[in-house]
C-alpha cells in the first residue's frame, strides 16, 4: 500500500507548507528504501506520483475552466476530473499550482536516483535459453540466480498480450516453483529435466536462465527487474 495517495496534493487542507512536509516525509521513506537496495514498490509508486502531477499540470486549462469548484477526486488513468461545487476562491488554484510545481521539482532527484539504480540492476542481467526451445515462448520456466551463485530460484511464467485501441502491451505472470542448491549435480539442464518429469504437460515448455552478479533483495529488486527485462527479451 502506498504511503501517499494518488490525489494527496488536492486532498484535505490545501496548504503549501503542510503539503511540503507531507511530501518530504514520503520522499524520506522512498530514499530509505533505495538505500536498502529495494526498488519495488517504491520506484513504481514515485514514478506514478510524478506522472499524476504532470497530468494535472497539463490539464490546468481544464481546471481553470471548471472553477469555481473544488477538486474532490481524480481518475488519473483516464485524466478525468470530478468536482464538488463551492464558492470561487482564486487562492486555492494558486496553492495547488505552487504545490504541484514544488512537488515535481523535488521528486525529480529521487526519481532519477531510482531509475539510475534500476538501469544498473537491469544491465547486470544475462538471459540465456536452457536447451532446445519450442516454437513458442509464451509460457515456460525461468531460473533466477543472483550473485551468491549457490541458489537457483525457479519460476513458471506466462506471457500475455493485452490490446488497447492504440497500442499493445505485454505482461508476465510468474509463480515461484522451488529452489535448488547450485552444484555439479543440479545443473540448469538437470533441473529442466526434473521439471519436465514432475510437471508433465502436453507441450514442451521454454526454459531460460536469468543470471546476475548482484546480491540485492530478490522480491524487492532482482525479481521485478528481471521480469521486465525478460518481457523485453521475449518480445524482441
Amino acid at each position: 500500500m502506498s504511503w501517499l495517495s494518488d490525489t494527496w496534493f488536492i486532498e484535505g487542507n490545501i496548504d503549501f507548507e503542510h503539503k511540503k512536509y507531507t511530501l518530504l516525509a514520503y520522499l524520506q521513506r522512498i530514499n530509505k528504501a533505495f538505500d536498502a537496495k529495494q526498488l519495488y514498490p517504491s520506484l513504481a509508486e514515485i514514478i506514478q506520483h510524478y506522472r499524476n502531477l504532470n497530468m494535472f499540470k497539463e490539464n490546468k486549462k481544464l481546471l481553470q475552466q471548471q472553477f469555481p469548484k473544488k477538486v474532490t477526486g481524480v481518475q488519473m488513468e483516464k485524466i478525468r476530473l470530478i468536482y464538488e461545487e463551492m464558492i470561487a476562491d482564486d487562492d486555492i488554484m494558486e496553492q495547488i499550482e505552487e504545490i504541484v510545481f514544488y512537488a515535481m521539482q523535488t521528486m525529480k532527484e529521487t526519481v532519477g536516483t531510482g531509475t539510475e539504480f534500476y538501469d544498473f540492476v537491469e544491465s547486470s542481467f544475462s538471459i540465456t535459453p536452457v536447451g532446445i526451445l519450442p516454437s513458442t515462448n509464451e509460457e515456460g520456466y525461468f531460473f533466477l540466480c543472483d550473485g551468491k551463485a549457490n541458489t537457483i530460484r525457479v519460476y513458471d511464467y506466462q506471457l500475455t498480450i493485452y490490446s488497447q485501441p492504440n497500442d499493445q502491451f505485454r505482461t508476465l505472470r510468474s509463480n515461484f516453483v522451488n529452489d535448488w542448491t547450485r552444484n555439479f549435480i543440479n545443473t540448469y539442464e538437470s533441473i529442466k529435466l526434473e521439471l519436465l518429469n514432475t510437471h508433465k504437460t502436453n507441450y514442451l515448455p521454454a526454459v531460460y536462465s536469468i543470471e546476475t552478479n548482484l546480491s540485492f533483495p530478490v522480491e524487492a529488486t532482482l525479481l521485478p527487474v528481471a521480469k521486465r527485462s525478460f518481457v523485453r527479451y521475449l518480445s524482441a
